[in-house]
């Protein structure tokens, strides 16, 4: 089993920042991209960032430059640090990530619980 388990949400004031983790944890053997999505109530899910396993980079318009992703390949780890935080901003983020396992052999895409952002103005 594979699981994505997200932390680091909370309420901040605009104009703060926030940093979120998300681990893989489970059996399987290699982490392909990673990424950061968000949803707040009544849009479709955003895709935000992502990364490649080589540290590739790239984001949506309305994050660009402000939010910055990351990852820790030693502690199967992705992070997302987000900074000059908008009430736009403000929406339940999820992580995701590809990864291979074995039994059968194949590249699954996995999704974290979820976590809450709230921005106030």
């Amino acid at each position: 089993q594979v699981q994505l388990v997200e932390s680091g949400g909370g309420l901040v004031q605009a104009g703060g920042s926030l940093r979120l983790s998300c681990a893989a944890s489970g059996s399987f053997f290699k982490i392909n991209n990673m990424g950061w999505y968000r949803q707040a109530p009544g849009n479709q899910r955003e895709l935000l960032a992502v990364i490649t396993n080589g540290g590739n980079t790239n984001y949506a318009d309305s994050v660009k430059g402000r939010f910055a992703i990351s990852r820790d390949n030693a502690k199967n780890t992705v992070y997302l640090q987000m900074n000059s935080l908008k009430p736009e901003d403000t929406a339940v983020y999820y992580c995701n990530a590809n990864i291979w396992v074995l039994n059968p052999l194949r590249a699954n895409d996995y999704w974290g619980q979820g976590t809450q952002v709230t921005v106030s103005s």
